[in-house]
This record gives C-alpha cells, structure tokens and sequence, in this order.
C-alpha cells in the first residue's frame, strides 16, 4: 500500500492508531528527506495531543532504528548501560560505568551534551585534560574489553531518524510527548547493542517530568519498549526536587565523582550509584556486592585506566574558575527548600551549560551546594558558592538562586530518593 504524509497526519489528527506500515514508512521517508519538516511537525504534534499505544510506540522504536546503523559490541563479558533522563548534579555516570565494570559487567555508554538546565556526561568528562570523546567503534569494542567500561559519543550512524526528528522536537513545541521522549531514548539504546538497560527516571523539579503520574508514564513506557525488542530492562524512579550531590557543573562534579570512587563524597551520590548498580549487575546474571567494590578502590582503578585509555589523565589538576562569590543565609533559620532547578539554572547562567547545542561550556563554572534542606543556618552563613570565569553573569545566578532557597518554610517529608522500581 502507498501512503502519504497528509494520510498519515489526518489518521494521527483524529486519534487513529498509525498501522505498522504506516509508521515504516513515514519514518523512513522523513529521514530521507521525502517528509518535509513543516509535515512531521504536524504528526509531531498530533502524537503530543492524541498519543499513541505500546504496540505503536514500539514500532515507531523499530523504524528509528531500523534507520541506522546497530552496533556490535560483544565481548567476553555480559554487556549493561544505564540511562538517565537528565538532572540537575546528576553525574551518576560517572562513578557507575567504572563501579559496574569492576564488578565483571562490561559498560558501553554511549552519553550525550547537556542542553539547559541539565548536565551532559561529556560536557563533565571533557573537563579532564586530555580526554576525547569521540571514539571509533574498534575503539570502543577494544576498550570494553580491555577496561570493561567505555563512556564516549555516539557513533553518527546511530538512528539518524531520531537526530533529525529530536532537532524539530525542540522547536516546536513536542519534547514532552512521552512516546517520542521513550522512542528516542530506546532507539539510541537497543541500536548501541547492550544486552540490558537501567534507566533511571528522574522525578520533580530539576527533572523534564515534573510528577510522579508522569515519571511513572515515561518509565512503563521505556520499558515495554525494551521488553518488545528482547531486552532486559529495568527502570527507577528517583528524586530530583533536590540536586544530587552539592556540586552542580562540570569539573566539580568530575572532583565530587572521584571522591565518590575513593570511598567518601556525598551519601545521595553514593546511595543512587550503588542502588543503580545493583540493578545493572542483576540484570548481567551477576553475583556480587557493589557496595563493597565501591569502598575498596577497585571502582577508581578502574575510572583510572578507563580515563587514560581515553587519552585522559587522572590525576591531573582540574580546570578553577577564575571568579568565586557565596550565597549567604538571610537570615537564622532552617533552609526548608532547595530547588533544583534554580540550581540547575543558575548553574547555565554561569557557564556550566549552553542554550543551544553548539554553545561552548566553561569547564570551571557552577555552583556548590554548602547546605541540604534540613540543615540549620545562622544569617550570613554561606549557603552556597557560585563559580564562572565570566563575572558579569554573577548577578542574574544570584537572581534565580535565591529564588530557588527558601527558609524557614513549611517543612515537608522529602520523597525517598529511589521512589519506584519498575521491571519488565
């Protein structure tokens, strides 16, 4: 049967579940440029208003895939990757892919920018002198092999469908849509190759969905999709009305993450690394505790090795911003809220993220949390400390930050920080 974009467009328009054919072929015919933008934005928004169901958004899964290329990395070891939907501190990744890999799981995390008010991995790990990014696929496959655990960008061939429709997404109005949020990250993930998947499904402020009904939505989702393509999936809810850790930026992070690795850093960081762990290595068929790999050290040998086969060095001195200034309480109190998109934005605004994705980001710049809510402060106690090499943003981080704090307000339960597990 031929179809057309207004065909498609109409049946979506009106509720209508898009036939396996039809979801093929509109797939493929945007990507190769058949579809023009202006109709797929408006399939777009017709998925945003009207849905589709499981058995719908896995094929539109299928056919992203089915776009590009799906990669090989078998090696001697049971392969896991872990997902985040993106926070605000959320640099989990980093002492996760060593942690995992020293426990026998091989960790191929292929890892994106940050755009906003949310961190990229490589944005944090491009603040390590020397380090590189971009990888060959030999590259990739000899580092799993040899390390275990391989965090890198991903290869351009990798469902090019997705690229292209993420691109129009942003612009119009449709990256909430919880199909083509869950589509775009298992395309990426089931085409890179792992045999299992852990995704960690941020909920709250600092998080893209900001409910729990929503978060919850997302993740079944993510998971049904996994499931439908033969992988092993996992996906926890976790809190993000807090930032994770106190520091929020790029080297900062990379220096909270190796004292992660070392055996101390904050208890949150460490709480969710080895909770996230647990599930990548039960997942893997995979019979130890990471807990105890994490307090050993074996997890930093293996950040070590894993950083210089990147061509970066671990032991080098991180980038320092050039200018410092500190929050200070207003006055003796309780600090009942810390927001974490206040911290997150505040963070962007003095350097540590970009507003468009070919923006640059100053490795040195962010924000330090000194106190988490609950925490008793007395007037003129630093709260926080604030890094740029670009002083004149000062002013509008301060604006949003003290936004974001709150004294002596009404004091709420704090949701646990893995609220949910959900498996497939």
């Amino acid at each position: 049967m031929s179809h057309t974009a207004v065909d498609v467009i109409r049946a979506k328009r009106d509720g209508l579940r898009l036939t396996d054919g039809q979801v093929d072929w509109v797939v493929d015919a945007y990507t190769r440029g058949e579809v023009a933008d202006e109709q797929m934005s408006a399939l777009a928004m017709a998925i945003f208003l009207n849905g589709m169901d499981a058995a719908e958004t896995a094929r539109w899964t299928r056919a992203m895939i089915a776009s590009g290329d799906v990669l090989d990395l078998r090696v001697d070891r049971p392969t896991v990757d872990k997902h985040s939907t993106g926070g605000v501190g959320d640099k989990i990744t980093l002492p996760l892919a060593p942690l995992v890999a020293a426990c026998g799981a091989a960790v191929p995390q292929l890892s994106g920018r940050g755009l906003g008010h949310t961190g990229g991995t490589l944005d944090k790990l491009e603040s390590i002198p020397g380090w590189r990014a971009q990888l060959s696929l030999d590259e990739i496959t000899a580092q799993l092999g040899s390390v275990g655990a391989v965090v890198c960008a991903a290869t351009t061939g990798l469902a090019p469908a997705d690229r292209k429709l993420y691109a129009l997404r942003d612009v119009t109005g449709t990256v909430e849509a919880i199909p083509l949020i869950a589509s775009s990250i298992m395309s990426k993930k089931i085409a890179e190759g792992a045999d299992a998947l852990v995704l960690d499904v941020k909920v709250g402020s600092g998080a893209f969905m900001k409910t729990e009904e929503r978060a919850r939505a997302l993740a079944r989702a993510l998971v049904d999709i996994g499931v439908d393509h033969g992988r092993k999936v996992t996906a926890l809810l976790t809190d993000m009305s807090v930032p994770l850790g106190a520091a929020v930026g790029n080297a900062i992070e990379v220096a909270e993450s190796v004292d992660v690795l070392r055996g101390g850093g904050p208890e949150d960081v460490v709480e969710l690394t080895v909770a996230l762990a647990r599930e990548m290595l039960a997942l893997a068929g995979i019979d130890v505790d990471p807990a105890r790999v994490l307090a050993s050290g074996e997890a930093y040998e293996t950040w070590a090795r894993m950083i210089r086969a990147q061509g970066g060095d671990p032991e080098a001195e991180l980038p320092v911003a050039k200018h410092t200034r500190v929050l200070e309480a207003a006055e003796d109190g309780v600090l009942t809220g810390l927001d974490a998109y206040a911290v997150g934005v505040a963070a962007w605004r003095l350097g540590a993220g970009r507003a468009r994705k070919e923006d640059p980001v100053q490795a040195g710049a962010g924000v330090r949390c000194l106190v988490k809510p609950g925490a008793a402060v007395s007037a003129g106690q630093p709260i926080a400390e604030l890094y740029t090499d670009t002083p004149e943003a000062f002013d509008a981080a301060f604006e949003t930050l003290r936004g974001g704090v709150e004294l002596n307000g009404e004091v709420t339960e704090r949701s646990a920080l893995v609220i949910d597990t959900i498996r497939g």
